[in-house]
């Protein structure tokens, strides 16, 4: 059965600001496919490291921001 990553990554985005942290930080928790995409859409900073977060970059903040209120606020 073939995935829509591109739901899958705005899901995972906006699970991602679920954990947010010093403002720019959340956990990485997630798979490393999609942290890769989102890494190539430029959401966030490289994740490859020791690090148990990554870094949002401006643009993903807002973006993870505004999917996390579509989809999980009532």
């Amino acid at each position: 059965m073939p995935l829509n990553t591109e739901k899958i990554d705005d899901a995972a985005l906006a699970l991602l600001y679920l954990t947010l942290h010093d403002n720019y930080r959340a956990w990485k928790g997630f798979d490393w496919d999609v942290l890769g995409r989102l890494h190539e859409k430029g959401m966030i900073h490289d994740p490859v490291g020791k690090t148990k977060s990554v870094v949002f970059t401006q643009e993903g903040r807002d973006r993870a921001k505004q999917l996390f209120e579509t989809m999980f606020k009532e």
